[in-house]
């Protein structure tokens, strides 16, 4: 009896699926909801530019201009715009001056409360020390303490100890303001680090000091960098605590500002450009961290 062989049977592939196609109305639908949506975000977007865009265009326009007509007219005559309001801004020695007191204030009290907030956040975090649940409570706790509540006691405080009407005074006050919001931020983002992250680190041998610059820190950057942002214009924006705070050579943009208002209610000229430098460099700090910004906020949200 002669074998035949036996030819396996060839799998035939199965048809793919057929795609559903779904009606013309509702992918219409679809594109036109998208669309408006971006056309109504970006109005938006133009509406709350809008102040931003008229101290601009003052700013580059004579008195002469500035009381004959408003900033719109600059898009029908082009020929209003001149630098000359910054060139007599450059010659005002108080404005000049109080933009630099500004920055003496601002970076030292920005720069103050990241590191001691993170060195604080991450013995909070992840550090042993009596009472340190209850400590935490405490710095909690101040957190509801309101700026005003505070401004006479440490007003007289700091002209007891010769503090009052100087920059380190100013300094001082915003970082201990500062601090209590930084340690809360900061202490929550690290205790969330993978704890065997850390215990392979002290397992290599690395001390506390170098734990924390070399894990903790990186890993927290884009907390760090939030915190950094909001202490930057909390500090730059600031004009309560400065009004009370500083004297005449010590004052900031904002209370210097408020002074050529006072004394000069129509020197527009030089309240407009000196608003409007005072209001974008705060901008473009924020734009320069804005990653960062946006990855510290949203830190978390997602496991």
């Amino acid at each position: 009896m002669t074998a035949e062989a036996v030819t396996p049977a060839r799998a035939v592939p199965a048809a793919p699926p057929a795609r559903a196609r779904r009606p013309l109305g509702s992918r219409l639908a679809e594109i036109a909801g998208g669309s408006v949506v971006r056309v109504v975000l970006i109005l938006v977007g133009l509406f709350w530019l809008v102040p931003t865009i008229g101290l601009l265009l003052s700013s580059l326009r004579s008195p002469e201009d500035m009381s004959a007509s408003g900033w719109w007219t600059v898009f029908t005559r082009p020929s209003q715009l001149t630098f000359g309001s910054y060139r007599k801004l450059l010659e005002n020695g108080d404005i000049t001056h109080s933009l630099l007191n500004t920055a003496l204030i601002t970076v030292p009290a920005t720069v103050l409360v990241v590191v001691v907030g993170s060195l604080a956040g991450y013995a909070f975090a992840w550090m042993e020390f009596p009472g340190r649940d209850w400590w935490f409570l405490a710095v909690v706790g101040l957190l509801v303490v309101p700026v005003q509540v505070a401004l006479i006691p440490i007003a007289e405080l700091f002209g007891k100890i010769g503090l009052f009407g100087t920059i380190f005074g100013v300094i001082l006050f915003h970082t201990g303001f500062g601090l209590p919001f930084a340690v809360f931020l900061l202490r929550n983002f690290f205790a969330e680090i993978p704890r065997e992250l850390l215990e392979a680190a002290r397992l290599d041998g690395a001390g506390e000091l170098r734990l924390f610059a070399r894990v903790v820190l990186p890993l927290g950057g884009p907390a760090i960098a939030s915190l950094g942002i909001f202490q930057f214009l909390w500090v730059w924006n600031d004009m309560l605590v400065a009004l009370v705070f500083t004297k005449s050579g010590t004052q900031p943009i904002t209370v210097a500002l408020q002074t050529q208002v006072r004394q000069f209610g129509n020197n527009v000229d030089v309240l407009a450009p000196g608003a409007f430098i005072s209001m974008v460099i705060p901008l473009a700090v924020f734009f320069a961290f804005q990653r960062q910004f946006v990855s510290g906020v949203m830190a978390g949200a997602v496991k």
